[in-house]
């Protein structure tokens, strides 16, 4: 199957300042918007935001 454009690669960048990213994928029709998640940072040892970069 084809990639959508509806579905499309994101980076989650981590807010501590460590510079480890999260790569996932994400549905523009129910997040239009830059998402933000709670994830586990294993350079900070603690879960931080994650916010999407592009």
């Amino acid at each position: 199957m084809a990639r959508s454009e509806l579905r499309p690669v994101i980076t989650l960048r981590s807010t501590a300042g460590t510079g480890f990213a999260y790569a996932t994928r994400k549905n523009r029709r129910n997040d239009p918007d830059r998402i933000v998640l709670r994830k586990f940072d294993p350079v900070a040892g603690r879960h931080v935001e994650f916010r999407e970069v592009r």
